[in-house]
């Protein structure tokens, strides 16, 4: 049986909950076409409240996936996982609930309607109200919901989430938000019922109070331990990520709710707050990642596909949607200032069996590799972080899609041969992508037209299949790269290599392995049933609808992954592109050697059972 209290009652309303806003927007709006507009005001500075709240939290979590600017003081290094996201999806109801309180308020005492601007001893009583009332009451009240009963039904819900984020402050049952509008409600109705009330008071209080919640369920330390150094009692006057992330877990101790000498009085003031927090917050608490994805922006659309924007829409394949469109000359502004970025930036971190792994980002976009003077710009930042790397002591780097172009650095060759003490393992990772492409190829296939075949991964993979039998219809007009890799071939499976200048010869080949991109009139010549695996980037636009498209080489991380809330790009929660899960194979196999150039042959069954050992597996 449910408790009571314990589910929100338009839980299954979805997006259409934010229709219960309706009456108070209906009656604003009604209220502005008649002659009482002064009386009904009051639910214009309830919806205003309302959105000024969401945006509080909002910006607190964008800040808390800014990794770039708070990589040195993370709490905790790993971020929130797609579990925790799904679980504070709704964190914003409590603002729903609210908004009916007030609106109740403002009938039951209609004083509340018609309060001046502003009125300084109102704040003063408010002060004193929230200090001696509201603090010692949300102690209490939170020590009772820590005992058995109220923990299983309500309280657990709330410690749930492993990562303390904005969003969890809020998260939390109705029974919980009710009694917390009464704490919240106590110094503001404290104050105006005396006649000192104002409308100042109530937009200050009530922002102020999710400010310093959202706050000390941050995962980033933001006070500074020379605070405290100077002014001793202060720390008992205002608490820190640091002192409530310790609530989270070792939950017998640090119950206040903003103010730690309650924790004092109460003696449930854990010691070692303190001592966490000065090493958090002076930076020595990071950890060195042991391995890093070096990616780049694909687009301006995709550049909004990024954790300190919304969490959920990161938490989901990459799609265009209609509310990004207002927010394009936004980010396209922004990549005209990357354009003059110095470095290479952390975009996300998450935990593989015990090795910290982090995100970096080159802060280049995809059709600038494509520019002629870009180059050398382009290669420099790739090289300066791969050098920071070095320096850190990662183990691992393995470079995304463009940033190990052939044409541009040689597939990392050229950073391996100008720095040849490096002690950080260069990856490319397309040992692997050409394991999953061909892996996808069923035994039985005879044929295949490959296009790209004198790429990295297009000899490779036609050297492998020759191996197999398999006849592979080499797309290029270059006859003497097409014969330098046919002699690479055994003498006895050379004849299984055809070149071939046009997409005409392949119209009776219902295998296609796509290397470079098809414009329609080229995929028209494929025939009706014919399956096109990938490796191009970006992807073909599937125009034919009599024939199947594969995805992007990818593999699907191991289950007990931790920390990962993000999708790489298009990818389904917890796939990673094939390059990806190769430089982390590289790095669980304790590989010594550089994974830069044209591709080993003989290595992609080696890569492929063991990433499969490792627990990757194929989408």
């Amino acid at each position: 049986m449910v408790a009571p209290l314990s589910r929100w009652p338009w839980e299954n309303l979805g997006h259409f909950k934010y229709l219960l806003y309706g009456p108070l927007l209906t009656k604003y709006l009604l209220s502005r076409l008649g002659e009482d507009t002064q009386k009904d005001n009051w639910c214009f500075h309830i919806l205003l409240i309302c959105c000024l709240r969401g945006a509080i939290h909002q910006l607190w979590s964008s800040y808390n996936g800014m990794y770039f600017l708070t990589q040195h003081r993370r709490i905790l290094q790993r971020g929130c996982d797609f579990k925790q996201i799904d679980r504070e999806w709704d964190w914003d109801n409590f603002i729903i609930l609210h908004a009916f309180l007030a609106s109740l308020a403002c009938y039951c005492f209609p004083f509340l309607t018609n309060l001046p601007v502003w009125n300084t001893r109102g704040c003063i009583y408010a002060l004193v109200l929230h200090i001696c009332v509201s603090e010692p009451l949300y102690y209490v009240i939170h020590r009772c919901f820590h005992s058995d009963s109220l923990f299983t039904h309500y309280h657990s819900f709330h410690h749930g989430s492993p990562v303390p984020h904005p969003y969890t402050a809020s998260n939390s049952t109705p029974l919980e938000q009710f009694i917390l509008s009464a704490i919240i409600g106590i110094p503001i109705l404290g104050a105006s019922i005396t006649g000192y009330g104002s409308k100042g008071l109530i937009y200050g209080y009530v922002l102020m109070f999710d400010f310093l919640r959202c706050l000390g369920h941050s995962s980033v330390e933001v006070v500074p331990h020379v605070i405290y150094e100077t002014l001793p009692l202060l720390k008992y006057l205002l608490y820190t990520p640091t002192y409530h992330s310790i609530h989270h877990t070792e939950m017998t101790t640090n119950y206040c709710l903003f103010m730690p000498i309650y924790d004092a009085l109460g003696k449930t003031l854990n010691h070692k707050s303190w001592e966490l927090h000065k090493k958090i917050s002076s930076g020595i608490n990071r950890r060195v990642p042991d391995f890093i994805f070096l990616v780049h922006i694909v687009d301006v659309m995709s550049s909004m596909h990024v954790s300190f924007l919304l969490r959920s829409f990161v938490s989901t394949p990459f799609t265009t949607r209609f509310f990004l469109i207002p927010f394009w000359p936004i980010a396209f502004v922004a990549m005209l200032l990357m354009w003059s970025s110095p470095k290479a930036f952390m975009a996300s971190s998450y935990n593989l069996k015990g090795r910290l792994q982090q995100s970096w980002v080159v802060p280049r976009y995809g059709f600038q590799y494509f520019l002629p003077f870009a180059v050398e710009s382009i290669n420099k930042r790739i090289e300066e972080a791969i050098l920071k790397a070095d320096r850190l002591g990662v183990k691992v780097i393995s470079l995304a899609a463009l940033n190990k172009n052939e044409a541009l650095n040689g597939g990392g060759t050229l950073f391996v041969k100008k720095h040849p003490n490096l002690k950080v393992r260069v990856v490319h990772g397309n040992t692997l992508t050409a394991a999953v492409i061909l892996n996808e190829i069923k035994e039985d296939v005879k044929e295949v037209f490959l296009t790209g075949a004198t790429s990295k991964l297009g000899r490779a993979i036609a050297l492998y299949l020759c191996r197999r039998r398999v006849r592979v219809m080499m797309l290029t007009l270059s006859t003497e790269r097409f014969q330098s890799i046919q002699k690479e071939a055994a003498a006895e499976f050379q004849s299984f290599l055809v070149q071939v200048t046009k997409h005409q010869a392949a119209q009776n080949c219902k295998t296609w392995i796509v290397g470079k991109w098809l414009t329609p009139r080229q995929q028209s010549w494929a025939p009706s049933g014919t399956h096109f695996h990938q490796f191009v980037v970006p992807q073909v636009i599937p125009f034919r609808r009599d024939c199947t498209y594969g995805d992007l080489a990818a593999m699907r991380l191991p289950p007990d992954v931790e920390g990962l809330g993000e999708c790489e790009y298009t990818m389904e929660r917890g796939v990673v592109h094939a390059c990806h899960a190769g430089g982390l194979v590289h790095l669980l196999e304790g590989w010594t050697h550089h994974e830069v150039g044209a591709l080993d042959v003989d290595r992609i069954d080696l890569v492929w059972k063991a990433a499969l050992k490792h627990g990757l597996k194929p989408v």
